[in-house]
């Protein structure tokens, strides 16, 4: 069932937009989910904070895939009290040089967050960051599942994709221009 009124915050934060844009992939849409406007607005975050939370019963750990879904993990964790890591899409060069940046313990079951699923390149980049550091994942929750093959990609590495909207359900009755 689609949660109205994330869809509701979604569309009145102006993060849903029709024309014509290319995606990260290469790929061209004739809408497009602008993460940046509703991941800095604080009623969104709060309704994603909650609704991660709520699917989310039961878990020990989350990971926010860097950049984009850091700022939903750390109030996802906050709202559930549970401990998160960051994982990047490489190492730093300095510092540290790690991929995956908090305390992570071998074995340890990890739920990662992202922001939109599309190709599911860069949730699956991070599942395999994960598994390389000895976790365990084998989901994936997303506010937003374009609905374009994630689900299909991630499946392939055994891990299953979650979203609390899919394309069909934040579309539907969308006002677009003519």
């Amino acid at each position: 069932m689609a949660n109205d009124e994330l869809i509701a915050a979604l569309r009145d934060a102006d993060a849903v937009r029709f024309g014509e844009f290319e995606l990260s992939h290469g790929g061209t849409s004739n809408y497009y989910v602008d993460k940046y406007l509703f991941e800095t607005d604080p009623h969104c975050l709060r309704l994603i904070a909650e609704a991660f939370a709520e699917k989310l019963a039961g878990a020990e750990k989350l990971a926010g895939v860097a950049l984009g879904a850091v700022p939903l993990v750390a109030v996802t964790a906050a709202e559930m009290d549970v401990p998160y890591v960051i994982a990047r899409k490489k190492a730093k060069e300095y510092g540290t040089a790690k991929r995956i940046e908090g305390r992570l313990t071998e074995g340890e079951e990890v739920v990662v967050l992202e922001d939109i699923a599309t190709t599911g390149n860069s949730a699956l980049d991070a599942v395999e960051a994960l598994r390389e550091a000895g976790a365990v994942v084998n989901r994936v929750l997303v506010v937003v599942d374009r609905q374009e093959g994630a689900a299909d990609r991630l499946a392939e590495a055994d891990v299953e994709l979650d979203a609390l909207v899919t394309a069909e359900d934040l579309l539907a009755d969308a006002d677009r221009p003519e």
